[in-house]
């Protein structure tokens, strides 16, 4: 706590005070309910519990209200939260080609097995205000999914059939996978790493080095091969029984780019992968997710690493919003003792300078000071 002055900590509580007024609002409009941002704005949900580490819907949606709707502040309560929490164990790895899909696009086959299917999306809706909404009315009725789910085998495996796609980068048996909640990061990284490090960055600047590589930044040449969203079941391993124990499930959103690659002197022409996987629906960053991805495994291609967006110690040590907030934002808080010497230093630079540039000058001032 920053106690600078005489009445500092009478002042910090004062302020504590305003933002607890300011979150309320005005009195005569009903509280927020946390169910009603569970359900109204799930997409926000989503994201917090992404990028803050932690899927409990109702705690993003505690936190979003505690944050007054800055998501990435939210983002930081719900780590800060995390990190109080006891751990059990980790899960088996989710399978999410036994995904309950939800939503399921490709843009590479238009006919595909299992088909399309479109789920809920604002890619085909109109952007225009619709006052219907601002009126409180529900103007949908509920839908229930009146087909049985179709098997529906992913689209590089189609490509694997004709030897047009890399191997699927299966890691070997004796392989720990790392944790970087727990262990420090450390460069270079291996993928599965760096594509936690990813899942759980900063959507906006994951979506800007997406977009850098979409205008030639990077060796991309990216195909939406599939975007899944749905349902994946999580069971963990009891040391006591000889099988898995279900938890539960989780809503995640999974997006593989299929991207052209020309071939080298130790591999074919065939495409490569970018991957992409996070907590919700959040096709977007997703998207974002696996560009970088793709971009991020230049070396590894043997491309020569001339982007941002290639660069795994620049996107990685960038990406992470709760940090990068932590450092602009400390910004704002007292440097009185770093400014003054500073100050004084230009101070002293300025007189030589003008004894150098301007010495009459100083000279008429210094005896004008006599």
């Amino acid at each position: 706590m920053y106690v600078a002055v005489k009445g500092g900590e009478a002042a910090i509580r004062n302020a504590h005070g305003l933002l607890a007024d300011r979150r309320r609002g005005e009195r005569s409009v009903p509280a927020l309910r946390l169910d009603q941002i569970v359900e109204q704005l799930a997409l926000g949900v989503d994201r917090v519990m992404s990028e803050g580490s932690l899927y409990d819907r109702e705690l993003a949606a505690l936190a979003i209200v505690q944050a007054r709707g800055d998501m990435i502040e939210a983002i930081f309560l719900v780590r800060a939260y995390r990190t109080t929490l006891p751990r059990f164990g980790y899960t088996r790895p989710i399978d999410t080609a036994n995904m309950l899909v939800e939503r399921r696009v490709s843009a590479t086959y238009k006919d595909l097995p299992g088909g399309q299917l479109l789920g809920p999306t604002f890619d085909y809706t109109h952007r225009l205000l619709d006052p219907e909404l601002a009126a409180g009315a529900d103007v949908a009725e509920p839908l229930r999914r009146e087909t049985e789910p179709q098997a529906m085998p992913r689209v590089s495996a189609i490509l694997a059939r004709e030897g047009l796609i890399e191997p699927d980068g299966e890691m070997p048996q004796d392989h720990v996978p790392g944790d970087i909640t727990r262990e420090p990061m450390e460069f270079p990284m291996a993928r599965d790493i760096r594509l936690q490090a990813l899942s759980r960055g900063d959507e906006g600047f994951l979506l800007a080095l997406g977009y850098s590589t979409q205008r030639g930044y990077a060796r991309n040449h990216p195909f939406v091969g599939e975007i899944r969203i749905g349902e994946v079941e999580l069971e963990l391993d009891v040391p006591e029984l000889p099988f898995a124990v279900p938890l539960g499930t989780v809503r995640v959103t999974e997006c593989q780019m299929v991207n052209q690659f020309k071939g080298s002197a130790k591999a074919p022409p065939q495409f490569t992968r970018g991957y992409g996987l996070v907590f919700g629906q959040s096709e977007r960053k997703a998207m974002a997710m696996a560009l970088c991805d793709r971009a991020l495994r230049a070396t590894e291609l043997g491309e020569d690493v001339v982007a941002a967006a290639q660069d795994e110690e620049f996107v990685i040590s960038h990406s992470d919003n709760v940090q990068a907030t932590g450092f602009v934002e400390h910004l704002k808080l007292p440097h009185y003792v770093d400014f003054q010497a500073e100050l004084d230093l230009v101070r002293r630079m300025r007189a030589e300078y003008d004894a150098r540039e301007n010495p009459t000058k100083v000279e008429e001032k210094r005896e004008a000071a006599e």
